[in-house]
């Protein structure tokens, strides 16, 4: 989110209403409330929609975009009979990681942080992975 805030788009995002401060620090401009609103009822004409979850959500996307918008999930391939979705996986893209880099160097992205572990703790770390909702990065602190 605060790549796209960087690089000029305005985002509208879902989220539970207890996590509503730390996604507008994030950037999001518009927050609809998962838990007691559809998002396809609360926005529309949407240029880009980053499906996170897939299933009935990744479906139900479909509804908010523009004519000629963009779908690009990165859990499951979006139904290939619609026009413009996309499946995304990172690759390794070393001037994509400098600019993001440049971009946090200045100050314009701030990566949150969950939690640190230090490289001891490792599979701790990653059974911190496995739980839900997390606000920001598992880190592994290499000394």
């Amino acid at each position: 989110m605060q790549v796209a805030v960087a690089l000029g788009a305005s985002v509208t995002a879902t989220a539970g209403a207890e996590a509503a401060d730390f996604v507008r620090g994030l950037g999001a401009e518009q927050i609809v409330d998962y838990r007691s609103e559809r998002f396809e009822e609360q926005v529309k004409d949407i240029d880009l929609v980053f499906d996170t979850v897939g299933g009935d959500t990744q479906e139900r996307s479909w509804q908010v975009l523009r004519p000629g918008g963009r779908l690009v999930s990165i859990v499951a391939p979006p139904d290939a009979t619609k026009e413009g979705g996309r499946f995304f996986v990172v690759e390794p893209d070393r001037s994509g990681l400098e600019e993001l880099s440049r971009l946090v160097a200045d100050g314009e992205l701030t990566p949150p942080v969950d939690r640190v572990f230090p490289l001891a703790e490792t599979a701790q770390a990653y059974a911190a992975l496995e739980r839900g909702h997390r606000r920001g990065k598992i880190v592994l602190h290499v000394s």
